[in-house]
């Protein structure tokens, strides 16, 4: 992580720039834009994590910690392990208070478990999370797209919430909304697990005569342009790749710090792919694409109120 003070980023009224990410679980913050988020932590932007579940259904993935006391404190242990994870990357973190809904197995699947977040009530929830909007004011939102980034019931159910509660948050006459209107002016998705990433990283690590965690993955991923152009935003933070992984690391009982995470040597991914990739969604101010930075446009920003979306899916 680089030593040299960096200036604090503000926008245009002098006020501290400020990012809400919302995940579905503990340590999904550290396996998406972690190194995004550290990288503008250390700029001053202020950053805000809105975790939707505790992970109470989640597995217990690190061989190393598959027991059964474990799995009996599995919520207690999550907890402490995203405490950990926001103390690393150095942001805030607040629960939305909802039950993991689990990951489906089977064929047919089963129901999902009775109060879920998966089955909550996507308007209800919406509204809980604009309250967070309002209250803590963030210029730029991240989430997941249409498919949960992985078809996970409770990443659908996060993108599910998301756009609605920024709507919700911005609108005066919004019922069930607490705090003074916000309009957020930024929106992206996640999309840092795409192919040509993947690509990258399987070249490199051939070029350096390794075997590849991507290499039989990328026989069954066919190109797909539609998704590539999705891409519009490539935010350079390689050197934060060592603090996403340490803050992975803390979430232990998810996390095999053997397995597939950490395969491709650091030196090699920051060679390689040294940025964090998102779409951009929606902006209520002039931007354009491709970006290198979430925040483009909002320095220049005057807080003036804006009718229509300058960008928008």
């Amino acid at each position: 992580m680089p030593s040299d003070p960096q200036p604090l980023r503000v926008d245009a009224a002098g006020e501290p720039l400020r990012l809400l990410a919302v995940h579905a679980h503990p340590d999904d913050e550290s396996s998406k834009g972690a190194a995004t988020v550290a990288r503008y932590v250390s700029e001053g932007v202020q950053v805000l994590v809105v975790t939707c579940t505790g992970g109470e259904r989640g597995d217990i993935l690190n061989p190393a910690l598959d027991t059964p006391e474990n799995w009996q404190n599995i919520a207690t242990l999550r907890e402490a392990e995203m405490a950990r994870a926001r103390e690393i990357l150095g942001v805030q973190q607040q629960w939305l208070g909802y039950v993991d809904s689990g990951l489906p197995q089977g064929d047919p699947l089963p129901p999902l478990p009775e109060g879920c977040f998966a089955l909550a009530d996507v308007t209800q929830a919406a509204s809980r999370l604009a309250t967070i909007i309002r209250r803590f004011r963030p210029h730029v939102l991240t989430t997941y797209d249409e498919n949960g980034g992985y078809p996970h019931p409770d990443h659908v159910q996060t993108h599910n919430i998301s756009l609605p509660a920024v709507d919700l948050a911005a609108d005066p006459d919004a019922a069930g909304v607490e705090g003074e209107p916000w309009q957020v002016l930024k929106v992206y998705y996640h999309m840092t697990f795409h192919r040509s990433r993947a690509v990258a990283l399987d070249e490199v690590m051939h070029e350096h005569g390794l075997d590849s965690p991507y290499r039989e993955r990328l026989k069954g991923w066919p190109e797909d342009p539609t998704q590539a152009a999705r891409l519009t935003t490539f935010v350079p933070c390689g050197d934060y790749f060592a603090v996403r992984d340490d803050a992975l690391r803390a979430h232990a009982t998810q996390i095999d710090p053997d397995g597939f995470w950490f395969a491709v040597p650091l030196a090699l991914q920051q060679r390689a792919w040294p940025t964090e990739d998102y779409q951009l969604v929606k902006s209520r101010v002039p931007t354009f694409v491709p970006e290198d930075d979430l925040f483009a446009g909002i320095d220049t920003h005057d807080g003036s109120s804006v009718d229509a979306w300058f960008y928008s899916i």
